[in-house]
């Protein structure tokens, strides 16, 4: 992340050029809804602050139970007979740690003034102190390697402050693993499922041990248990999944968000979890879409470089800002496949990707604010509405492609589904 992670050639990821490849299978990784009629799937139902359940501390203290995650929706409950389905949007973060950037905080507070919840990937390296390097043992690379650096003290502490506001903010803490090998022979695509069981007990380890490992005793405790709060994640440069699932259902994860690249239609199982792609969307000027990521858009505009002249920054910006509205409107106004974005809290081409995904998720809102059921969401709190509907209902669905309207309308296409 930041100064850290500028070598993206080591993210496995560059030479992009144009073409349906530049919307498959390459992401860069390191570091809210209106409350439709009575359902659940975005609004929260609380303020911010500290939870009302006595602490129990997990552990060496580093983690706590504290009773039931505040600000979450409404119980979500089933389609009824003929109902439109809501549109979900769930914005993740890739990595998810503090580099003195004020990303972390800036999208914390966005999300908090749209009343929405995101997803954090976090890196389990970011609680572990560089001094401490030598804790990680890395399946196929040497001990204490890592592709995304380390964190400084002052940025691990950061980090923790942050997770933990997250957390009570209503928001989930997803894994994006540890080491972010994407390359050479230690890339993550060739790890077995034990390999994968390896570095998954490795990154619970830094979350639930931090305070073990650091020595601070002047932060408070996360205030989740992270066992149960776990249940889903993304593969660095979203390689080695096949391998991850046997793993992952074993752990009694619910969803997956790291195939290499999918398409705006709503999502099925694959070997037990909910599969949650990254999504090719329009990419306004080119015949091409690409994937709703942004570094996959930075690849797409300067190729291999975060620091490309200054001039191309505001058209880029446009055009990052427009295809993800376009993402959206497409699946809004005809499918209402859920749209998922990536993003990675970085400064790449002077920050015009965060800018970008602000734009459209304040565009995203206003829908939601001006009576439309938009939902904007974490993973979790999309594969709770998910796990509640009728498998008739999810089938007919799954069935609509990308940009097709129900034949006859939602009242026509799902009238004859049990409720």
């Amino acid at each position: 992340m930041g100064d850290r992670m500028r070598d993206i050639s080591r993210r496995g990821m560059i030479g992009l050029g144009a073409g349906a490849a530049a919307a498959l299978g390459l992401a860069a990784c390191g570091t809210a809804q209106l409350d439709g009629p009575s359902r659940g799937g975005g609004s929260r139902s609380g303020r911010p602050g500290a939870p009302k359940h006595p602490a129990r501390p997990i552990g060496d203290g580093s983690t706590a139970y504290t009773g039931k995650q505040p600000n979450q929706p409404k119980r979500p409950e089933p389609l009824e007979p003929g109902e439109t389905p809501p549109q979900f949007v769930i914005f993740s973060w890739d990595g998810a740690g503090e580099v003195g950037t004020g990303l972390f905080d800036r999208f914390l507070q966005l999300a908090k003034d749209h009343d929405a919840h995101m997803t954090f990937f976090l890196s389990g390296l970011y609680l572990l102190p560089e001094s401490k390097k030598r804790m990680y043992v890395p399946p196929n690379n040497p001990r204490g390697a890592s592709d995304i650096g380390y964190l400084t003290d002052e940025h691990v502490k950061a980090t923790l402050k942050l997770v933990r506001r997250a957390w009570l903010e209503g928001h989930e803490i997803g894994t994006h693993f540890n080491g972010h090998f994407c390359a050479g022979s230690g890339t993550v695509a060739n790890w077995t499922s034990a390999q994968w069981r390896s570095e998954i007990d490795q990154a619970k380890a830094f979350v639930k041990e931090w305070r073990t490992n650091t020595g601070w005793t002047d932060l408070p405790a996360l205030p989740f248990d992270y066992e149960k709060e776990l249940i889903g994640g993304r593969t660095p440069c979203l390689l080695g999944q096949n391998n991850l699932l046997p793993t992952a259902k074993e752990l009694g994860w619910r969803y997956d968000a790291s195939s290499p690249g999918g398409r705006q239609r709503w999502p099925q199982k694959n070997q037990g979890l909910w599969d949650l792609p990254l999504q090719a969307m329009p990419f306004p000027g080119h015949t091409f879409e690409v994937l709703s990521m942004d570094y996959n858009i930075l690849a797409n505009q300067s190729i291999n470089s975060t620091k490309a002249p200054s001039y191309n920054y505001p058209a880029w910006r446009t055009q990052a800002t427009n295809s993800y509205i376009s993402g959206f409107k497409r699946a809004y106004e005809t499918n209402r496949a859920p749209f998922f974005i990536g993003n990675h809290f970085e400064e790449w081409n002077g920050g015009i990707y965060m800018d970008a995904v602000e734009e459209a998720f304040k565009h995203i809102a206003r829908e939601k604010e001006k009576g439309a059921d938009v939902r904007l969401v974490s993973f979790r709190q999309f594969v709770d509405w998910l796990d509640v509907q009728k498998p008739e209902v999810l089938t007919r669905l799954q069935s609509l492609d990308v940009g097709q309207q129900p034949a006859g309308g939602w009242k026509s296409y799902l009238g004859g589904q049990a409720a």
